[in-house]
């Protein structure tokens, strides 16, 4: 099998095909036994593009994720980075990769130079294009002064910026990141998307990155929801949120059975349709406010609480799925 020093560090961008798009996923599917972790996905990723996989837990983004770093092989279709085949032609995908996992992969007990230098060795990065690329990466992320410190003495925030110094040791053309917030403070988290959309920006580096969390994703550009290994939305926050139309109006009642029968009355009187979860009357609808003040006078008593809002992420995910972004087992 051929080692990633193979492939000369210094043609790692030229090597991949003329035009080919940073990500590409072509009827991809994966299963374990009898269960569908991914069910025909296509999409792609363009260039200079932070890209987000949103979805809750079982949604299939951490399977992608592996496929994608060439940790696992797809059960059918294909998935491409820089047009070369991840199953095919995993050591050249890894080339124009940088990935940063959920799970630390820094050596404590090393320095920021030194966990740097090990990275760069597995790319076949040498000498002085070793040490020159490792100062730039590390002033990319703000540690230039921090090289000969040890890695326990950083912050969790630091630690994190490390890890994507490791990532774009070797100047990829795509960089994946598997929940980069995790465990991060919410100013250290604004950090990490700093840096991101100047690689964005600067250096023309797309990114991909699996979330969970709702306003991680509302820092991409573009989204793939994802629910039970579909494919459910695509496109920009802004465009997913405006696809809704009007106003989601929430009507909390006394428990499940009282939703379930005020809907139904709903929909008799005002010709609607909206959605029962557990105690919660759920509808979208422009001027949701007029609603309101009718649905209270019709139904004296019946509602325990109103909520008026604009289209967030997660009634996006409501809308194409019919339920919670977390499911009740995954809430316990």
């Amino acid at each position: 099998m051929a080692t990633l020093s193979e492939y000369p560090a210094a043609n790692i961008r030229s090597g991949s095909p003329t035009e080919a798009m940073p990500i590409e996923l072509d009827r991809l599917s994966h299963n374990y036994g009898d269960r569908l972790a991914l069910d025909n996905l296509s999409f792609a990723v363009q260039p200079a593009e932070i890209f987000g996989l949103l979805g809750p837990n079982g949604s299939g983004k951490t399977t992608l994720f592996r496929i994608l770093s060439t940790l696992m092989v797809p059960s059918g279709g294909v998935a491409r980075i820089q047009g070369f085949d991840v199953a095919r032609e995993p050591n050249r995908a890894r080339q124009q990769t940088g990935i940063v996992f959920q799970a630390r992969s820094l050596d404590l007990k090393l320095t920021v130079a030194e966990n740097l230098k090990h990275q760069g060795h597995l790319y076949g990065l040498r000498g002085e294009t070793l040490k020159t690329r490792s100062e730039e990466v590390l002033r990319r992320v703000g540690l230039s002064d921090r090289a000969k410190d040890y890695v326990e003495t950083l912050s969790g925030g630091m630690q994190r910026r490390v890890e994507l110094a490791k990532g774009l040791i070797h100047s990829p053309a795509v960089l994946l990141l598997d929940e980069p917030s995790t465990g991060l403070d919410p100013g250290a988290r604004r950090d990490m998307w700093q840096y991101l959309r100047t690689l964005r920006d600067q250096e023309g580096v797309s990114i991909l990155v699996t979330t969970h969390l709702m306003e991680e994703a509302e820092h991409c550009d573009r989204l793939a929801i994802l629910n039970r290994g579909n494919l459910v939305a695509l496109g920009s926050p802004a465009q997913l949120k405006s696809a809704i139309g009007g106003d989601v109006v929430l009507f909390e009642t006394a428990s499940a059975e009282a939703a379930r029968s005020l809907a139904e009355r709903m929909g008799v009187h005002f010709g609607v349709q909206p959605n029962v979860m557990g105690s919660t009357v759920r509808l979208e609808r422009p001027e949701g406010h007029r609603l309101v003040t009718a649905v209270v006078e019709a139904f004296p008593g019946e509602v325990d609480g109103i909520s008026v809002a604009r289209p967030s992420l997660e009634d996006v995910f409501i809308q194409r799925t019919g339920h919670r972004f977390w499911t009740d087992a995954e809430e316990k």
